[in-house]
């Protein structure tokens, strides 16, 4: 049966101000006016996609809670928000659900990141995250840079589970770590499908189109990225797991106000 490409249009009261600070790049430092409701959180647009807001715990490549996330959620703009929903419509029927890791991110985390990258004897998660990459190279190779399209809250970092989930493993400061790209049974026991790598995973298998992971996990993200396709999203080729609406509502601006 064909995907539907319908999506829903969402027009914003109030939205003017905002579009308008948009059009020189600007930085946002605080939330939208209030009344326009330009973002809100996934999980009251639809409870049944699981969130696991990575980079509000310790199970990242920081190896900390980052600056800006004061709350697990996953916080989007409306209209990315309303095709997400549809593309977990699809997934439904099959038994499978979506998980975000990441959605809006603001400006003040990338900050963090970019600092944390600068500070080239902080390696503690190097083993897990970026086990065959240099720290110093983090910039050059594009894993790190000081804008990203999250902090425009139309991207999101996801992948897909089986229903039930699972319970994932629970990672606590100091488990020994293992290399992201490792055949699954032996990396981070995730509760996703197995997409050949974990998420964040700093490495070339990473890359979408990776002739390095084996047919089922070219499947899986194939499934993936037809599906956030059909509804308007997409994919970094880069990094399986990386969405940006195609239409966003603010292509030029890079909010920063915390997630709460």
């Amino acid at each position: 049966m064909p995907l539907s490409r319908r999506l829903g249009s969402l027009i914003l009261a109030g939205v003017v101000a905002v579009a308008l600070a948009a059009c020189d790049g600007s930085r946002v430092d605080a939330p939208p006016p209030p009344g326009t409701e330009s973002f809100v959180s996934i999980t009251d647009v639809d409870p049944t996609i699981i969130v696991e807001a990575r980079y509000f715990g310790q199970h990242n490549f920081l190896g900390t809670r980052v600056t800006g996330y004061e709350a697990p959620k996953c916080l989007l703009t409306e209209q990315a928000a309303a095709a997400l929903a549809q593309v977990q419509q699809e997934l439904r029927p099959m038994n499978l659900a979506l998980k975000t890791y990441d959605c809006y991110r603001p400006q003040r985390a990338v900050d963090h990141f970019v600092a944390w990258a600068r500070d080239l004897g902080d390696v503690k998660m190097k083993a897990e995250f970026y086990p065959a990459v240099d720290k110093a190279n983090l910039f050059r190779d594009g894993y790190i840079a000081e804008k990203s399209g999250h902090s425009r809250g139309s991207t999101l970092d996801l992948a897909i589970v089986a229903l039930p989930a699972a319970e994932p493993e629970q990672y606590r400061e100091g488990d020994p770590l293992r290399e992201c790209a490792l055949p699954t049974d032996q990396r981070f026991h995730d509760n996703i499908l197995d997409f050949g790598t974990g998420y964040d995973c700093f490495d070339p298998a990473a890359h979408t189109a990776s002739p390095a992971v084996g047919g089922t996990q070219r499947a899986m993200r194939t499934l993936l990225a037809n599906l956030m396709d059909e509804h308007g999203f997409k994919n970094l080729p880069e990094e399986w797991w990386h969405f940006t609406l195609r239409d966003e509502p603010f292509p030029q601006t890079y909010f920063d106000f915390p997630i709460r």
